[in-house]
Formats: structure tokens, C-alpha cells, sequence
């Protein structure tokens, strides 16, 4: 399978795929299509059937990925259960080339090895590529298990007509690289509307030190901007989350560990360039100690502490002086406790922001470290939208409803 001059589509940059391989002849074009999806930036990882391995070496896949290649249901090293980890894991998975015996028990819902039990655990779209003998693709059996396949959503890329291993002339051939590289995007599409994009989010209360132990800080969680990097994330996004807070694991999530506001700003710099959506949930500290004191403020030689604060700098201005911010969807958020659209429509005009999140946070249902949250939404345009009281992960998911349509193409 040598790759021809096509371009690799944007929505499998940055994604997770599985490849799952089977035995067929065809198996060694795969590491042609593994090397081109690494090279391009999506994180690609192997399974293999046994047979597969007699056809093509798990070393040239692990080659070319980076990534250890899965050839049973019971790995030595890493999850108990490679299957189920790999099914969670992927946002796309590729099996090919699908011989008539793979098809087949995967019609029947089979799962004796690493590949159809991925398949069966697998929460992602699913591509089946086949190739055989023009003979066996023509038989009855193979045509009915691939429309029960496709039937369940699997996406099938029918096979090319030519010379086949076997010498005969026909249907069989696997699909060149650029039709499969399409099918994957035409089903990354149709599940992740984000996919191809890049998303940096901010999230939790920043830390200005007062001396090596003590902070000026605030009662931020960072609940809402990890619920808008986990709600980005699991929409094909590709996810860079600057945080002060700690969160748990979460796949395509690119995690930055931040303290201070000019760490922050310095981190989001350098992200900046290429994203498509700023995200600022973070609760950036107003103000900071003018000095910090080089070592620990002692209680018995200090009775009275008084501190000299100084303004932090605005982050959104700062960043609104990069060359690369002007490109860049910018959502801010505003924590108020009256008068929340007035307030966060003159912050939004102010910071030059595309659209803002006010929320009330004198409402006690959705305080800090809450798990839900309510407010309103206003766009640079003049549309507003309310935001009911819902958990977090659902006004994720609605902000990130109400930006997307609004992206540049």
C-alpha cells in the first residue's frame, strides 16, 4: 500500500486510533498507514492476531508508533485487561485487512482474541476494511456478516478490483491508504465534532506565594475548566489543559501543571499558537504580594503581618498581544454576585473576548467545588443564552454546542 501524495485529513490529527490487524496477506500495507498517522500527530496503537504476526512482525508496528503492539488477551506488562483498556482507550478503530474468518466472528460476536475482543469493547467508530479471494467475497456467507456489520454502525470500505496474492483477477484488494484515511475521518466526523481542533483550557485558583508556605489563593476547584477539557476531549478534540488544581486521568487530555498567574501566562503562550479555542475557567488571582518574603514568615518573631498587594496582569490582555491570539476563539468566564449579564458583557468588550460565562456565586446550589454550576452565556455578537442549574459536564458540553458553529471552517 504506498501511500500517494493525499493529504492526511485534519480530523485524525491528534486522535487515538487502533489499528487491529488480521491475518492476511495485505497486513504488512498497514505499516505504511501506521507510519503516515503517527507522522501526521495521531496517537496510533496495534493489535494483531495471531496469524497476523506470520504475515508482518509486531516489531515493525511498535517501530513506527512508538507504541507496544498487542498480540494476546494476556500482556505481561501494562492493563490486566489490554482488550478493555484499547476499546476505552480508542476514539476510531481500523481492522484490516478483514478476512472472511475475522468477519465472520465478529458478525458472531466472537471475542477468543486480542482483536475481536477489542472490537467487542470497543466505544468508538468502528472501520472494517476487507480483503480475500475474489471467490470468497463473493460468496453469500461473507456479504450477509458484512451487512449485519453494517447494520450494528460498522462502516465497511468495500475492496478495491485488481491483481490479488492468490493470481487471480478481481474484488479483494485492500483499499489504498487515502480511502482508508477517509473512511476514518468520514466516521470521526459522523462521532467527534471537535475532531481536527485544538482546544487549551485553564482551570482552578492560581497560588501567588506570600513566603515558601504560605498563598494568596482563592476556593476555585477547577471543576468547571476540567469539565470543559474532559467535554473537548471526548468530543475528538485535541486537549491542552494549564491548570493549578489536580484532576483525575483523563484520555486527550494534555495536562500543564501551573501555580502562579505568570506561569499560567507563560504556559498559555506558548500553546496559543495553533489552538483554535481558549477556554479561561481558570480563577486567575487579582491580586499578589508585591514581595515574597525568601523564607517562612515566623509567627513568634512576626505579631502583626501586613501585606503590600499589587495587581496581577490581565491575562487575556497579555495574550491579546500575541500575534498568533487574533486566531483564536476566546471564551472568558466571570464569577459575580449581582448584576451578572451587565457585569460580564463590559468585561467581555473590555478583554476583547468572543464570548463569556458569568456565573452567580452568591447562589449557595452552585458555590465553589460544587459539582454543578448555572449562569448565562454572551457572544461578542449580542446573542445571549441562559444557562440553567445543570452539573458541569453538561454546561461543558452546551458552551462547547454554542462555540462550535461559530469556529472558522
Amino acid at each position: 500500500m504506498p501511500l500517494d501524495s493525499s493529504p492526511i485529513p485534519d480530523e485524525l490529527k491528534g486522535l487515538r486510533i487502533a489499528l487491529l490487524v488480521a491475518g492476511g496477506i495485505a497486513a504488512y500495507k498497514i505499516v505504511d498507514l501506521a507510519s503516515a498517522l503517527t507522522q501526521a500527530g495521531a496517537d496510533v496503537r496495534v493489535a494483531m492476531t495471531a496469524s497476523a504476526t506470520r504475515f508482518v512482525g509486531a516489531a515493525s508496528f511498535q517501530g513506527v508508533t512508538g507504541n507496544p503492539v498487542l498480540t494476546g488477551l494476556w500482556a505481561a506488562d501494562g492493563p490486566a485487561e489490554p482488550h478493555v483498556f484499547l476499546g476505552d482507550w480508542a476514539q476510531v478503530t481500523l481492522l484490516a485487512p478483514a478476512t472472511a474468518n475475522i468477519i465472520s466472528r465478529v458478525a458472531r460476536g466472537q471475542s477468543d482474541d486480542i482483536v475481536t475482543a477489542t472490537l467487542l469493547a470497543s466505544r468508538g467508530p468502528v472501520v472494517v476494511a476487507p480483503a480475500m479471494n475474489d471467490a470468497m467475497w463473493s460468496k453469500a456467507p461473507v456479504q450477509e456478516n458484512l451487512s449485519t456489520l453494517r447494520g450494528r454502525g460498522v462502516t465497511v470500505v468495500e475492496p478495491e478490483s485488481g491483481h490479488l496474492a492468490s493470481g487471480h483477477v478481481g474484488a479483494g484488494r485492500l483499499p489504498g491508504a487515502a480511502a482508508l484515511m477517509d473512511a476514518l475521518a468520514s466516521a470521526v466526523r459522523s462521532r467527534y465534532d471537535l475532531a481536527g481542533r485544538c482546544v487549551v483550557v485553564t482551570a482552578g485558583g492560581t497560588r501567588e506565594p506570600i513566603d515558601p508556605v504560605r498563598f494568596v489563593g482563592n476556593y476555585s476547584s477547577g471543576k468547571m475548566g476540567f469539565a470543559v477539557a474532559a467535554a473537548a476531549a471526548d468530543r475528538g478534540a485535541r486537549v491542552t489543559l494549564v491548570t493549578t488544581a489536580m484532576h483525575p486521568a483523563h484520555p486527550g487530555i494534555d495536562v500543564r501543571p501551573v501555580e502562579t498567574a505568570d506561569e499560567m501566562l507563560e504556559e498559555l503562550k506558548r500553546e496559543i499558537a495553533g489552538a483554535d479555542v481558549l477556554v479561561m475557567a481558570a480563577a486567575v488571582a487579582d491580586f499578589r504580594p508585591a514581595r515574597v518574603a525568601d523564607n517562612k514568615i515566623r509567627r513568634e518573631e512576626t505579631p502583626r503581618l501586613s501585606l503590600d498587594l499589587e495587581q496581577v496582569p490581565d491575562l487575556v490582555a497579555a495574550l491579546g498581544k500575541e500575534k498568533d491570539a487574533q486566531k483564536v476563539f476566546r471564551v472568558g468566564f466571570a464569577a459575580e454576585g449581582s448584576d451578572l449579564a451587565a457585569k460580564a458583557l463590559e468585561k467581555m468588550k473590555k478583554k476583547g473576548l468572543q464570548a463569556i460565562v458569568a456565573n452567580d456565586i452568591s447562589r449557595k446550589d452552585i458555590a465553589f467545588g460544587s459539582d454543578h454550576n448555572a449562569g448565562v452565556m454572551l457572544f461578542a455578537d449580542g446573542t445571549r443564552e441562559d444557562l440553567p442549574r445543570m452539573t458541569k459536564r453538561e454546561m461543558a458540553d452546551r458552551i462547547l454546542d454554542l462555540v462550535r458553529p461559530r469556529l472558522n471552517s
